[in-house]
């Protein structure tokens, strides 16, 4: 990839660059980050760098305001972001859960089946909104190529046969547009975020480059489960249930053929499903049943995780819970939380 100086740099070495993130924790808020009332800032992980799409959720779902301050804090991985929350060096974490194009991100899912001490607090869905980027000064006409993330560039597809441009793939968006502009790389666009306009000076060419008008993410904020293991509900429920949600993950001792029956719990009580996922059993991975005809079949068995309309102490709920503690090889309720 040439830029100004005539240096060339391939995608290879951007892949390794953009892959160097830091790694640990910041120490804890120093007293001079502190608010007028002395209180310290609220700290928020999030999964990805600076410019990331996630940053901007974080910055979103938690604005700093007039009575308190936040503190953001990149995470170059997944388990990054819960490592913080356990840890004590976050007190609150935001991570992708599905993209309305691609469907959810199953690494998260599997997190929150594997973390027992975090939970959802609460949600955020967005707009995308894939901005084409370049430095600021840069004639459009020098233009050459557009790098972003695999995800970015099949969300914009259409878009980019129009620009009549080279296109390549990245491991990370923002860490692509800090490099450009580090560097003053002319002939490179980048499709990132309108928050990595904002962090490395670079211009909008255009907003919305993506396809369908109808993208959207969701992201998940999480905290930690009380002293007792309960999940913590946020302190500004009301009581309109259309409002919060609450997310249960759960096996079932029968197999994958009692879920109708899971789903009728719920709806023999008025508890409304509004999403089904389900992910491997880790701790039971296959299972072995009995046929008279064909012997023994090994089938997968699998962890379902729902999405309910409804806190979790709502009666409703509450009574659904306990029916599917009946069925289940184990339910954990993941969350209940306010929903967007």
């Amino acid at each position: 990839m040439a830029s100004k100086l005539g240096l060339e740099i391939t995608i290879t070495d951007l892949e390794r660059l953009f892959r160097q993130a830091p790694g640990g924790h910041p120490p804890p808020p120093a007293a001079a980050d502190a608010d007028q009332g002395g209180r310290p800032p609220v700290r928020v992980a999030y999964q990805g760098g600076r410019g990331s799409y996630c940053q901007e959720a974080a910055a979103k779902a938690f604005p700093p305001s007039s009575s308190w301050k936040q503190l953001i804090i990149p995470c170059s991985e997944m388990e990054e972001a819960f490592a913080a929350l356990e840890d004590g060096a976050a007190d609150r974490a935001v991570v992708p859960a599905e993209n309305s194009v691609d469907g959810p991100v199953p690494r998260n899912l599997d997190l929150l089946l594997r973390h027992p001490r975090v939970c959802i607090v609460g949600e955020l869905v967005l707009p995308v909104n894939h901005c084409l980027l370049s430095l600021p000064h840069a004639p459009r006409s020098a233009l050459r190529r557009v790098v972003s993330h695999p995800q970015a560039i099949s969300h914009c597809r259409d878009r980019l046969r129009a620009l009549h441009l080279r296109v390549e793939e990245v491991a990370s968006a923002a860490d692509a547009a800090r490099f450009v502009a580090e560097n003053r790389i002319a002939d490179t666009a980048v499709i990132g975020s309108q928050i990595a306009a904002h962090e490395f000076g670079l211009r909008i060419l255009e907003n919305n480059l993506q396809d369908l008008a109808s993208n959207f993410n969701r992201f998940l904020q999480l905290g930690l489960t009380g002293s007792t293991g309960a999940v913590v509900v946020e302190p500004n429920l009301d009581n309109n249930n259309n409002n919060h949600k609450t997310t249960v993950a759960f096996s079932l001792e029968r197999g994958v053929s009692d879920l109708f029956r899971a789903m009728w719990i719920f709806e023999s009580r008025g508890v409304r499903v509004t999403r089904v996922d389900h992910r491997p059993n880790r701790s039971s991975p296959v299972r072995v049943e009995e046929r008279d005809e064909a012997g023994e079949i090994a089938r997968f068995d699998y962890v379902f995780v729902l999405d309910l309309e409804g806190t979790a102490s709502d009666p409703n709920v509450e009574a659904a819970l306990a029916g599917l503690k009946e069925i289940a090889g184990f339910a954990r309720v993941l969350g209940s939380y306010r929903c967007t």
